[in-house]
């Protein structure tokens, strides 16, 4: 049988399974996906970043990221910067700016370090297809957990739902809130969320991620919440303080955004064959 191996990386405590597809034996379909993010019976991780050899010569890698409820996110920030800083340690390239290709489009990094590089992430949006009855300044209000919320719609690549509570920040009960709006029927393919405290440039903010739960950090959900501050008078860049850790978000007149942190390797492994024969039966 074929080996696989993989790496896992984090990013402010962001994990993700590194794979290249061209050494899987089979797809890598949902329920794959969620049995290899179990943390009992697969390898654990927040998510997969699937890395395959693109056709446009203009792009490195074509880039796919699934979360671990066997979905496929358009982008994640942290995500990125795992699988550009792999890209570049494992020989993909030796340039310090490259392009890969992702879901939500073309992204740019530049390493600026052997564990850091800055990606030009594309411009963010309040209106989008994720959110269909907004108005132009993506403004909105819902009702979850038992009140309403009032949030700004951002798109970056993905949806994100920024909620300011101010020092209610710390008291919230993300997993009993989260759910209701990541799933609210205003989000037809449901929403990131982020709650968020500002001051001044520096946001302090947790994340509750689609098809996740609530994580130690986001970069798409920095990326959001970072623009809500912009849009509320905050000056770039954007000091974004998560729990796993701060990422810098520099924010252009046209909401073009550039996320600036580090992501380093936790472990590299094979998949056992005992796994690979288990995984191999497992069919859409």
């Amino acid at each position: 049988m074929r080996r696989v191996r993989f790496e896992k990386w984090q990013a402010l405590g962001n994990d993700y399974l590194i794979l290249e597809e061209e050494n899987l034996p089979w797809e890598l379909n949902p329920k794959r996906i969620e049995w290899l993010c179990d943390p009992h019976f697969g390898v654990g991780s927040d998510g997969i970043l699937l890395l395959s050899r693109s056709e446009d010569p203009q792009f490195v890698a074509s880039l796919r990221i699934f979360n671990p409820d066997g979905s496929e996110a358009e982008l994640s920030g942290n995500g990125a910067r795992e699988a550009i800083l792999y890209l570049r340690r494992h020989g993909w390239t030796d340039a310090d700016e490259f392009a890969i290709s992702t879901v939500a489009g073309p992204i740019v990094p530049t390493i600026t370090g052997e564990l850091t590089c800055a990606v030009e992430m594309g411009k963010a949006s309040t209106t989008s297809k994720d959110f269909p009855s907004a108005g132009e300044d993506g403004k909105g209000s819902l009702s979850a957990g038992g009140r309403e919320w009032e949030f700004q719609h951002v798109s970056i690549g993905n949806p994100q739902c920024a909620i300011v509570v101010g020092d209610e920040l710390d008291d919230l009960d993300l997993g009993a809130i989260g759910p209701g709006i990541e799933g609210n029927e205003l989000f037809p393919n449901r929403t990131n969320v982020s709650f968020l405290e500002i001051d001044g440039s520096t946001v302090r903010a947790r994340i509750f991620e689609r098809g996740v739960g609530e994580t130690l950090s986001s970069g798409t959900g920095a990326s959001g919440a970072a623009v809500t501050a912009y849009l509320r008078g905050a000056t770039s860049p954007i000091l974004v303080e998560l729990e796993g850790g701060e990422l810098e978000v520099e924010i252009g007149e046209d909401l073009a955004v550039r996320l600036t942190g580090w992501a380093e390797p936790v472990y590299a492994g094979e998949l056992s064959p005992e796994l690979l024969s288990a995984l191999s039966e497992l069919s859409d």
